[in-house]
């Protein structure tokens, strides 16, 4: 009896010995384990730290980013330093803290950090790990944390495995980046190029990110990626004032499309980028194509609600220009109307290219950002509809082919109204438009021009091809009566942009910039009306006038300056309850739950954007298909200048609104959606999660 009780009491011993309890560090519940219950002399085995978070904390990966610290043990007892190995990092995931500004790498919820250990020859009896491990773990703020920890194994003649621990340590080492079996080189330019080549590049990806070792990059920057056959690869925004390294390290993590992530530990040396990383495509072909989607664009805005109007006026002096048979007249009106739409979309242009270089991101449609520049096309609209119902005449008549004052009033309409669809089409940005300019926005200036102004020739282009093929003139009425009543009618849907800008200022400047606004369109329709009657006296009537004219200006453009923004979110979806407003920190809670987030990038004044909303976004199936799958819908409203938005445009590499971002629940990197929606795609989209 005495025997068994102290064999029993052996056991027992040797259980306590071999298993190490759990240590609460305060918000993370640590434990060493290891793949064995005993080892034997010589032997090398992994071990590791399991560290269970508490909801919605992390902690950092090896490089932590912008800010943090790693995990790191302080210190090993006894001889235990000299048996272990560095650790295995597992692959981060990013940590977003200020949107485009500061990035962190590491963890949640749970991380297993495996390490080796080798039994030196000469060990007996029982091996300790123990030591102190300390972490810096964070949610709203970040504390520090250190656990005593012990492990004690038994040496044995033979070592015995611990299947659990062992399984899951073994899954972790597996989350390790993996050696690339490829090259990888580093390209010098604006930006840094990283292309990686070989057999082990998936070639179902669905995104790929970058995390280095060092600090050679800035870590919240965008990385835009490109694939070609023989790989990847990525655009480095280099930290400010560093040098251009011979080599960079760190490991690319790719995500396929059925979300399982891969990483590869890469050495890229300085040198050309590797061929078909970028395209399948020739860089010369790719920017034919980039070219066409521009020509193309600029054709589609033709179709465009906000610009149809403004071509109404354009048809009608075409008409009256072709059957007065002067071929010189015809093609002047073709001519300067082609230049105005090509110079404002160079202006863009010019815009787009000054802001970028001060750091600035400026989007498509950002004349319609600003509430004075809408109360004041709003009014534009309004007095063009007053000259197309006759009230007041703009030079010299059109149809005076002979007199040169007519004909230098004609090429200057045909110049203002060039400007005009230019002004109101740039918004636009449909599925064709989106491709090319998001495809340039960081290009060098010439081919950001040069892609502009294929554009505006595409806008200008149906005009153009009338001014200069005769053939065509055959298909244009001819002129009579109908006209002038026809001018009429298009003064009404002028009338309705002027409305619908109304609509937008609302939006940005509320209901009393609106009110001001109608108001200074009276002051402009009382000083026509006072210009058009046959006063004995012509001074006082004048002078009315241009006091009229001075308020229709200054009461919207005061009411504009002095009027409070409405709230965030779009009037589109108010009645929608589903719908958040959107925050990179609200899709970081989300993902970090487990549950997904569609972003809706929108404005008012984005025709595909109400579109999208219309005949896609508010359905109650989509609407109930986010419900389902626990998707919650988010809304980024643009109406108003926003730098968080811009500021995710460009990270994503999109000149402007719409854009849709996809966040299937638990993923860190969203799937961005094309411009142009359907049902059948976004459900397409959630019945792969």
């Amino acid at each position: 009896m005495r025997l068994l009780l102290c064999t029993l009491a052996a056991l027992l011993s040797l259980t306590q010995l071999t298993y190490a309890k759990p240590v609460d560090g305060g918000h993370a519940l640590v434990e060493l384990i290891a793949e064995r219950e005993a080892v034997q002399p010589g032997e090398m085995f992994f071990a590791a730290f399991d560290m269970r978070l508490d909801r919605a904390w992390h902690v950092y990966w090896r490089n932590p980013g912008d800010a943090g610290l790693p995990p790191e043990v302080d210190h090993w007892d006894g001889d235990a330093g000299e048996m272990v190995g560095d650790f295995i990092w597992p692959i981060p995931h990013e940590l977003p803290v200020v949107a485009g500004e500061i990035m962190d790498y590491g963890y949640d919820n749970r991380l297993v950090l495996p390490f080796s250990v080798q039994i030196p020859d000469t060990a007996s009896a029982s091996i300790s790990l123990s030591g102190r491990l300390s972490y810096l773990i964070c949610k709203e703020v970040c504390i520090p944390e250190e656990v005593d920890f012990s492990l004690n194994l038994p040496v044995e003649d033979q070592s015995k495995v611990n299947e659990a621990s062992g399984a899951l340590i073994a899954d972790w080492i597996g989350r390790a980046p993996s050696p690339f079996e490829g090259d990888a080189r580093l390209t010098d330019g604006e930006r840094w190029t990283l292309s990686f080549a070989g057999p082990s590049v998936p070639k179902d990806i669905r995104s790929v990110r970058f995390f280095p070792y060092g600090n050679e990059v800035l870590h919240a920057a965008q990385q835009t990626a490109s694939f070609g056959s023989e790989g990847a690869s990525l655009t480095l925004t280099p930290f400010p004032g560093d040098t251009f390294p011979s080599q960079i390290d760190g490991i690319v993590v790719v995500e396929r499309t059925d979300g399982r992530r891969q990483g590869y530990e890469i050495a890229a040396k300085a040198g050309p980028m590797f061929l078909g990383t970028a395209s399948k495509v020739a860089p010369a072909i790719g920017f034919v194509t980039i070219a066409g989607l521009a020509l193309l664009g600029g054709l589609v805005l033709n179709l465009m609600p906000c610009v149809l109007p403004v071509l109404s006026i354009k048809a009608v002096s075409m008409v009256h220009a072709a059957q007065s048979g002067n071929a010189g007249e015809v093609r002047q009106h073709g001519l300067f109307y082609t230049a105005g739409v090509v110079l404002s979309f160079l202006t863009i242009a010019a815009v787009f290219v000054v802001l970028r270089a001060s750091g600035e991101f400026l989007s498509i449609g950002f004349q319609l950002q600003y509430p004075v520049g809408v109360a004041l096309l709003a009014l534009l609209m309004f007095a063009i509809g007053l000259w197309l119902l006759g009230l007041f005449e703009l030079g010299g008549s059109v149809q005076n082919v002979g007199s040169g004052l007519a004909a230098k009033g004609g090429a200057f309409g045909a110049f203002f109204t060039g400007v005009l669809a230019a002004l109101v089409g740039a918004p636009c940005i449909g599925p064709f438009l989106g491709v090319a300019l998001g495809a340039v926005i960081t290009q060098p200036a010439a081919i950001v021009f040069a892609v502009f102004a294929l554009v505006g020739l595409g806008l200008a282009l149906p005009f153009l091809a009338l001014s200069f093929v005769p053939r065509l003139e055959r298909f244009l009425p001819k002129p009579g009566a109908w006209m002038d009543t026809l001018k009429q009618v298009f003064a009404f849907p002028m009338f309705l942009t002027a409305a619908w800008l109304l609509s937008v200022l609302g939006d940005q400047a509320g209901a009393s910039a609106v009110a001001w606004t109608a108001a200074g369109a009276t002051a402009l329709a009382f000083a026509v009306w006072l210009l058009r009657q046959d006063f004995k006296s012509a001074f006082l009537p004048r002078v009315l006038a241009v006091v009229a004219l001075c308020l229709a200006v200054v009461l919207p453009v005061r009411a504009a300056f002095t009027s409070q923004p409405s709230e965030a979110g779009s009037l589109a979806y108010k009645t929608l309850e589903a719908a958040e407003p959107w925050t990179p920190e609200r899709v970081a809670e989300l993902t970090a739950a487990g549950k997904g987030a569609f972003i809706d990038f929108t404005a008012t004044w984005c025709a595909t954007c109400q579109l999208n909303k219309a005949t896609t976004l508010k359905h109650v199936d989509i609407q109930a298909a986010f419900a389902e799958r626990n998707v919650t819908f988010m809304v980024a409203d643009f109406t108003n200048r926003n730098a968080m938005i811009a500021e995710e445009l460009k990270k994503r590499g999109r000149p402007g609104v719409p854009m849709y971002l996809f966040y299937p629940p638990g993923k860190s990197e969203p799937i961005v959606l094309p411009q142009l929606l359907t049902k059948s795609l976004i459900l397409e989209e959630l019945d792969a999660i």
